[in-house]
């Protein structure tokens, strides 16, 4: 089966930190040598990624903007790397909400965690197809990595806007699978579970968070695992058990239903 493995050039989007930080350095060591591209809004970070590793390169974007400056990032690292074969879209914020306090809710952390899990991603993947396309034409594989959560399938009540952003995007993942199922564009989503990260750090969460997540090597080595093989879903921990337990043969049925349509 295709996977990460047959990738020459891997963009990772959200590498500044966390699991996409972990999988740029992870992507870069396999034996295939792939140029791996780090982007996020942090330059300072993608400045030490790129000294840490030869064939790490940099791109500063922060997803959360317009349409045009989107299409512009994606412009440039196509012009800067025509031979783009992979897109990791790791980005992601995740904000508590207490729907028994509505006065305190902030409909700008709304639209950003919204825009910045979901619309932006979509956008991105819609921006990075023609590419990958043309490369499907040509007989070439190429990935798209969307990474959701576990929380996409089993919600956790006191981030419901995250956990909705997730399911939104799972479902996306699904029905994209299912549409470039003719081609050579590979849809592999990973769907983490709670694992060591700074996303709890704003929430003062990370002290009781840390007691319990995966460490980040042990689901790096298994979602690296997953991506080698070519899995169209890549989990660990309880996003395996949840997947299981409530999406039996559901990506299955979604793409045979869309090839009998």
């Amino acid at each position: 089966m295709t996977g990460i493995k047959d990738a020459k050039c891997v963009l990772v989007v959200g590498a500044t930190a966390g699991i996409g930080r972990a999988l740029a350095l992870a992507i870069h060591d396999l034996d295939n040598n792939p140029t791996v591209i780090v982007a996020g809004r942090r330059q300072d970070r993608l400045d030490e990624l790129a000294k840490r590793r030869e064939r790490i390169q940099t791109a500063r974007v922060d997803i959360n903007t317009t349409h045009d400056k989107l299409k512009q990032f994606v412009g440039g690292v196509l012009s800067e790397h025509p031979n783009l074969d992979a897109v990791i879209l790791s980005s992601g914020i995740q904000h508590i909400f207490d729907f028994k306090k509505p006065e305190t809710i902030d409909f700008n952390k709304i639209d950003d965690e919204f825009n910045t899990n979901y619309v932006a991603v979509l956008k991105l993947i819609v921006l990075f197809l023609p590419h990958f396309l043309k490369l499907s034409a040509e007989g070439r594989p190429s990935f798209i990595i969307p990474i959701t959560s576990g929380l996409a399938i089993q919600p956790k009540a006191d981030v419901p806007n995250y956990c909705a952003t997730k399911a939104a995007l799972h479902s996306l993942d699904l029905s994209l699978r299912a549409q470039l199922a003719d081609t050579q564009v590979r849809v592999i989503e990973i769907l983490p579970p709670l694992v060591e990260s700074e996303l709890h750090d704003h929430q003062g969460m990370t002290p009781r968070l840390s007691k319990v997540w995966m460490p980040l090597d042990e689901f790096t080595k298994q979602v690296m695992e997953g991506l080698v093989r070519g899995d169209p879903q890549v989990t660990a921990g309880f996003a395996s058990k949840v997947l299981e337990k409530y999406e039996k043969d559901k990506r299955e049925s979604v793409e045979e239903a869309f090839k009998n349509k």
